[in-house]
């Protein structure tokens, strides 16, 4: 009865919405939960945790633009200042007011999310290259203006903040080893996507989808767009928010440099790589390019003796490795990972009748 592909179907509407719909799925996640929670962290050593923490913001990161672009139709380029809202606030609320960094976190995201919505509100009468510049103007006067001149300033400590040793806490946990901000982002990440895929599921979630398609036609049928479109940018400012601010956990100390327009274009060459509208996509696309860069220093360090120029010369081989990434994956696999992923699935899931 757990096989769905041989002809058994489900009965109830609560077993077709079920997450896991079959033992063998069953089995997968529970080995992927042992991999991600025991495994890694105790087998990988310090620099696979250092890379799982890198693969987490990513993903949540990635996350809210997959959101908006994928889910409701709304292109962004600017992701990358809701982030650095969220990072920044809950610096400040921690340092300044002394709330406790959880309550920061939530507190900064919901910060991120209100100021989505002011940037998202030209997306009443906007959309298309009109709505990217809109977000571009998100970015740079965000980041470039209001946090560089003028949030950086304060008390004096010129560009960059830090969280002093023991002020990130959760409860009587002190967040002071890299294992520790591990299982705070992978605790994250989980509930962000599970949160996020619950939410495409309801009426909220049909609602961006059917904008995303045709917004007339959905008008048409009743659905509120602007509300629609305003809810989508407070949430994935709200993702970016806890993104930003789990991110202050992995820093020596935060500032403007972190959250450059460049992040912001890295995260939608993730969703184009992972695929467009899949959550599966976020989360493939943040691996690949994470995994890909740390292979390409690997690649580099035996080189290096023979031409040093290289180890400077990194940012430009990363910049370019990620434009040809995009370049042949747009060429050759335009849905991106996730379709591929859904193909492997369906092959051995109908074999030997894949065809």
């Amino acid at each position: 009865m757990a096989y769905l592909p041989c002809g058994v179907y489900h009965e109830h509407y609560k077993q077709d919405h079920a997450w896991w719909q079959t033992r063998f799925v069953i089995g997968k996640m529970i080995f992927l939960g042992i991999f991600i929670f025991f495994i890694l962290p105790y087998g990988g050593g310090l620099y696979w945790i250092g890379v799982g923490n890198l693969v987490a913001y990513t993903i949540m990161g990635a996350l809210g633009v997959q959101l908006l672009i994928g889910y409701c139709g709304q292109v962004t380029l600017g992701h990358a200042a809701f982030i650095a809202v969220g990072a920044y606030a809950a610096t400040l609320l921690t340092l300044q007011l002394h709330i406790p960094y959880l309550i920061s976190m939530i507190i900064a995201g919901l910060i991120a999310g209100v100021w989505a919505i002011l940037f998202g509100l030209p997306s009443a009468k906007v959309k298309g290259f009109y709505l990217i510049m809109t977000s571009l103007a998100a970015q740079f006067v965000t980041v470039d203006f209001i946090l560089t001149q003028y949030v950086s300033q304060i008390g004096g400590r010129g560009q960059a903040f830090s969280l002093p040793p023991g002020s990130i806490t959760l409860g009587p946990i002190v967040l002071d080893s890299d294992t520790k901000v591990y299982y705070l982002g992978a605790v994250l990440t989980v509930l962000l996507l599970m949160g996020t895929a619950n939410l495409l599921r309801s009426k909220v979630g049909r609602a961006w989808i059917a904008i995303r398609d045709n917004d007339i036609a959905a008008e048409t049928m009743g659905i509120n767009i602007v509300a629609y479109k305003l809810l989508a940018f407070f949430v994935a400012g709200f993702i970016g928010g806890i993104a930003g601010a789990f991110w202050v956990s992995n820093l020596a100390a935060i500032s403007p440099e972190h959250f450059q327009w460049f992040w912001s274009l890295w995260l939608v060459g993730v969703i184009l790589i992972g695929g467009v509208g899949s959550i599966y996509g976020t989360i493939f696309g943040s691996m690949f390019m994470v995994l890909i860069m740390e292979g390409l220093k690997f690649a580099i360090i035996p080189l290096t003796p023979v031409f040093p120029a290289l180890t400077m010369k990194f940012l430009f081989l990363k910049e370019a490795t990620f434009g040809l990434a995009i370049c042949l994956f747009l060429i050759y696999e335009p849905n991106g990972l996730a379709y591929r992923w859904w193909q492997i699935k369906n092959y051995f899931n109908l074999w030997p009748f894949s065809y």
